[in-house]
């Protein structure tokens, strides 16, 4: 059996949604001929909560090594006047609600001299304790998983020393990522992520991208991409879904849920207005959000006079997630722009529950969503109103969503390897 190695800043016991696409694929290459490792870090715990039961998805043989990384978050929550143990919420510490001075201070050091990533201090003893953990394991390919895509350059430099090809994965884009939106970044810090990026895809046997979109616009960007880039949704684990409880039909009280972060720039005021004239009609909705909420997203709802039907549930681990999907009565979900199809879309597709999306110009979502019958996308300036009235006319065709099992998923990475190696 060959072996790859997967380089991922995210990993076990992390309950972050990024870890779920490389967990599975390691789980299901197996079956496909490849066997995995991992180099990852010891403490990823700025961000993440735990989540101990996905530790029940692995493999115990599966080797993983992990490395020191600088972490500057550390230095954030000094700076910020946060506790030593306290959990960092991503989209607060990017969120343009916060005017503190010492805020908007750390933004433009995150956004200028950290590059490709606040991640950029795991590059070194990535490098260096991943060269001692290989010396002895005969590896086939590197697979590197980024955001953060300090990761694609460990991958790429590890590729070269053990002369090996390299497949980078973009879950989202590099220099234009959707949270730079609003924020300065400087000429230099420019031509530099851009020189890096180049880098790392020139090298690159094949890779990856998770939308269509994002795969075309690279494409565009880079010529030299177009023998060999590939397409992989993130896709949902079925085997999640075989006992999914549905919501109880005596309830009344119908469920708009969001599930994942929700930031700043995913604000939807003319939804939370339309959800609120529902209620003074006399509807009986609630909004729940598991996963982190922006200010500026607590403060739009509570300016439509939400507040007292909101629930805001905080993380949950990711069964305890799924069991809530099917209980809600609709599913939100807001893409950052055209080339992002947001994870959680999958599972929510997968859930069987009206959809109600938003995005600008997002033709992907909206040809998966109409492919599937499972929901609608409109415009952030669009009344959504018509779609809190019409949730009957939503059956999904569970055969059109099966495609986007990671099952099938993993079995097409392998193939993609196969053909390099």
């Amino acid at each position: 059996m060959k072996k790859v190695l997967f380089v991922t800043y995210y990993w076990l016991p992390s309950g972050k949604a990024s870890i779920h696409w490389p967990l599975k694929m390691i789980k299901f290459l197996p079956g496909n001929g490849w066997q995995p490792l991992v180099l990852t870090v010891k403490n990823e715990d700025v961000f993440s909560h735990r989540d101990e039961s996905l530790e029940n998805e692995l493999d115990p043989n599966v080797k993983v090594f992990r490395t020191n990384s600088f972490e500057p978050f550390s230095i954030y929550k000094t700076f910020t006047g946060k506790k030593k143990d306290e959990k960092l919420v991503p989209s607060e510490t990017i969120s343009s609600a916060n005017k503190g001075l010492a805020h908007r201070i750390s933004i433009w050091i995150r956004m200028n001299l950290f590059v490709p990533d606040a991640r950029a201090g795991w590059y070194f003893p990535g490098v260096k304790e991943g060269r001692k953990f290989l010396e002895n394991e005969n590896i086939d390919a590197v697979v590197s998983i980024g955001p953060p895509h300090t990761g694609h350059l460990i991958g790429m430099t590890l590729s070269r020393h053990f002369n090996v090809p390299h497949v980078p994965v973009f879950i989202d884009p590099w220099v234009d990522i959707a949270y730079y939106r609003g924020f300065k970044r400087s000429k230099p810090t420019l031509t530099l992520d851009n020189y890096l990026e180049k880098k790392v895809l020139a090298h690159a046997e094949a890779a990856v991208f998770v939308t269509k979109t994002m795969e075309e616009d690279y494409r565009k960007k880079y010529s030299f991409l177009n023998d060999k880039s590939h397409v992989l949704y993130w896709g949902y684990d079925e085997d999640k879904f075989e006992n999914l409880k549905p919501g109880d039909d005596n309830n009344k009280e119908e469920i708009i849920l969001h599930a994942g972060n929700i930031f700043d720039f995913q604000n939807v005021p003319k939804f939370w207005l339309a959800v609120k004239k529902e209620i003074d009609n006399g509807k009986n909705l609630r909004l729940k959000f598991i996963g982190t909420v922006s200010p500026g997203i607590k403060n739009a709802v509570k300016s439509a006079g939400l507040e007292k039907y909101t629930e805001y549930a905080g993380f949950l681990p990711y069964d305890e997630m799924i069991n809530e999907l099917g209980k809600a009565s609709y599913l939100l979900v807001c893409s950052t722009e055209k080339r992002h199809v947001p994870g959680k879309l999958f599972e929510y597709l997968r859930a069987g529950k009206p959809i109600i999306a938003f995005g600008d110009d997002n033709k992907e979502v909206e040809n998966i969503l109409s492919a599937t019958n499972a929901g609608t996308i409109f415009r952030y300036d669009e009344d959504p109103s018509t779609f809190l009235h019409s949730q009957d006319k939503y059956h999904f065709d569970k055969g059109e969503v099966k495609r986007y099992d990671r099952k099938k998923i993993a079995a097409s990475l392998s193939e993609i390897l196969h053909g390099i190696t």
